[in-house]
């Protein structure tokens, strides 16, 4: 009888600890180097707002690691907490996805000295932020250009310069179309057409939502990007037409 108690007692164990595993399936590790004391917050985004999930409290050691329960893969925050200190270079923006996260980085330049590893979906939206700095840059130029051009009432310069920034907006908006969708079978891909281009004419997000593999579709950010593009469409319906 003793022995069958013991028995029952150690298959509830491993229940327990086979849920706790499955239920924890994200494992975030990092340094933040020249960390002494401090907290750092995993955050998620709820109704347009930051909510942290979780805290950790760093004391003398600047090594740190969580498990999170994720039920997709997600866009999440790491935020520094520097306490009495006001700085903007305190929250990391990092693609979570199930398994081995590892986030390494520095006090003095949190953000831009952050290392991201383990995540494909991580690795994809970084080669695409490559590029879509680019257009952003050439854009703070050409803004440089027409404030300038402004002063000096420089009509012809003006209008150049509008048409080049209305140029930089369509490569930038064909580029995150043509990525999505050459990447449809990551979670970023839905991602992209919802926080970068999401008001884009929507044949193109039609056709990126129509491109996502089963997986993706299934996915946070792949149902809310087919509950946007219909909701959108049935918008369109509904809207009165155009008579000339």
């Amino acid at each position: 009888m003793k022995k069958s108690i013991i028995a029952f007692v150690t298959l509830a164990l491993l229940a327990s600890c086979s849920k706790k595993e499955s239920a924890d399936n994200l494992h975030i590790t990092g340094n933040v180097k020249g960390l002494k004391t401090g907290t750092l917050y995993i955050q998620r985004i709820v109704d347009t707002a930051l909510v942290a999930i979780d805290s950790i409290k760093i004391d003398g050691n600047s090594a740190f690691e969580r498990d999170i329960k994720l039920e997709s893969p997600e866009m999440l925050y790491l935020f520094l907490d520097r306490g009495v200190t006001n700085s903007l270079d305190n929250n990391i923006l990092f693609f979570a996805e199930p398994g081995n996260i590892n986030i390494e980085t520095n006090l003095d330049n949190f953000i831009a000295n952050a290392k991201i590893t383990g995540s494909k979906n991580q690795e994809l939206y970084e080669e695409y932020q490559k590029i879509n700095t680019r257009f952003r840059d050439e854009n703070l130029s050409m803004v440089e250009l027409k404030f300038k051009a402004l002063k000096r009432q420089d009509q012809k310069a003006i209008d150049s310069l509008d048409a080049k920034q209305q140029s930089n907006i369509k490569r930038k908006y064909l580029y995150a179309t043509n990525f999505a969708i050459n990447n449809k079978d990551h979670e970023v891909a839905p991602y992209i057409a919802l926080a970068e281009i999401y008001d884009i004419n929507i044949k193109f997000l039609d056709t990126i939502q129509k491109s996502m593999t089963p997986k993706v579709a299934k996915s946070l950010y792949g149902k809310k990007l087919t509950k946007y593009v219909a909701e959108i469409k049935k918008a369109e319906q509904k809207a009165p037409a155009v008579t000339e």
